[in-house]
């Protein structure tokens, strides 16, 4: 595989920099990812396993046949939607929410092997790709403020600013270095911060090394090939598979249009060639995934922290399925690296991406409507797919009511009818 560096104006060493700073930013799936699915009654040490073996595959598969800098793993939200809607909320078997997860992935494949995926990606409105990429980055910032403390659950007013101690000192002055570094155009930014994050803890005390830094990682066997399809394969289910089709499309194009604009590589018809090969890696990875033991495999807006600090093409994908492959057998010491070190650079690259919001027409009610609902629901209901959704419901609703439905996509109006129910069903 030719990953063409010089024409992609990137080297080896920035790829590589790059795709540590993905894995760093999104190395917190291998804790949070088991402990979420571990309540549906699965087992957690296999989970730690499939988890980090879901990323090593799908991210491969991205890398080297769409040539992108994305990494893919178990997307979180769907993960809590497998837990505690389907499992304990319905009452569903965890091996039948696999094989409603498998069989969402198979719809997914085939709209994208039809080119279905790829129309639905040029029926939406440009506004509302920029609103995508702005939305994303606000959520993106949200959850970092949370991981670093920032703010913190409030009862009366939801949220508010957390207790300036020590990890969070040292997260506010990780991100300043991120900052100054980038501002400065030191290539690796987020990664040195990090680094310096990580100095600053062990200094302070906040950093605690394991007992141990190798172990074998635990057998898969208790929960690979144990979906069920046959038992997913009702009508009673078919809302719940819909569901999950519709989310896991949303949450990639959204990610992977965001990404694209901060990454230079979207052209200037608007489009993103490499789409069509992204989307069915998606969807070939959730099937992996489903097989092995794990909810919906999504492609991951962490990897906008490795695109803001240079990463351009499937070489820096390779390196996160590499770190991940590592992990497997250096997980005690990945586990030490604090919340408070890694939070800065997803609050630093959600700044990055908001910065869309400059592109956006603000003359234009139809435009700036739908683009707000979903920059604003996207951090609100802690989901870009919701925030898509409304993006897109909202949008063929003012078209329809001003008379201006002729400039609507057919494909679009069908988009936004499958947005109503997922919101519905969710």
């Amino acid at each position: 595989m030719k990953f063409h560096l010089s024409k992609h104006n990137t080297d080896v060493k920035t790829e590589f920099l790059g795709g540590l700073t993905t894995f760093l930013t999104m190395v917190y799936i291998i804790f949070v990812h088991p402990s979420i699915l571990a309540e549906a009654g699965m087992e957690r040490e296999a989970l730690i396993t499939v988890t980090c073996l879901v990323v090593v595959i799908s991210s491969l598969l991205v890398g080297l046949w769409a040539n992108l800098p994305f990494a893919l793993a178990p997307g979180m939200g769907l993960n809590a939607f497998f837990t505690y809607t389907l499992v304990l909320g319905e009452g569903i078997a965890w091996q039948t929410a696999l094989g409603i997860v498998f069989i969402s992935g198979v719809l997914f494949l085939l709209v994208s092997l039809l080119g279905l995926s790829e129309k639905i990606v040029d029926a939406i409105p440009r506004s509302l790709r920029l609103a995508a990429g702005a939305g994303i980055g606000l959520f993106i910032a949200f959850i970092g403020m949370r991981k670093m403390g920032l703010i913190e659950d409030d009862p009366a007013t939801l949220v508010r600013l957390g207790t300036m101690d020590e990890p969070l000192l040292l997260a506010l002055g990780a991100l300043l270095i991120m900052a100054v570094l980038d501002q400065l155009q030191v290539k690796g930014a987020i990664m040195w911060g990090i680094v310096a994050g990580m100095v600053g803890a062990a200094f302070f005390g906040e950093l605690d090394l394991p007992e141990t830094v190798i172990s074998m990682p635990p057998s898969i066997k208790p929960i690979t090939m144990q979906l069920d399809v046959l038992a997913a394969l009702k009508w009673t289910l078919l809302p719940v598979i819909f569901t999950f089709l519709f989310i896991d499309m949303f949450d990639s194009i959204g990610t992977v249009l965001a990404c694209s604009y901060e990454a230079g590589m979207i052209k200037n018809d608007e489009k993103l060639e490499e789409m069509p090969a992204v989307l069915k890696a998606d969807a070939m990875a959730t099937i992996i995934g489903s097989v092995l033991g794990s909810s919906t495999t999504t492609t991951y807006i962490e990897s906008a922290s490795g695109i803001a600090s240079g990463a351009r093409t499937g070489l820096s994908s390779v390196f996160v399925a590499i770190f991940f492959l590592l992990a497997l057998f250096f997980s005690p010491l990945i586990a030490v690296v604090p919340d408070s070190v890694v939070a800065p650079a997803l609050v630093l690259v959600g700044a990055y991406m908001f910065k869309l919001i400059r592109l956006l027409p603000f003359e234009n009610l139809i435009d700036i409507v739908p683009a707000f609902l979903t920059i604003i629901l996207m951090p609100l209901t802690y989901s870009i797919s919701t925030g898509l959704a409304f993006g897109f419901i909202s949008y063929a609703a003012i078209a329809l009511m001003s008379g201006q439905y002729r400039s609507v996509s057919p494909l679009l109006w069908i988009v936004a009818i499958g947005a109503i129910l997922m919101v519905a069903f969710h």
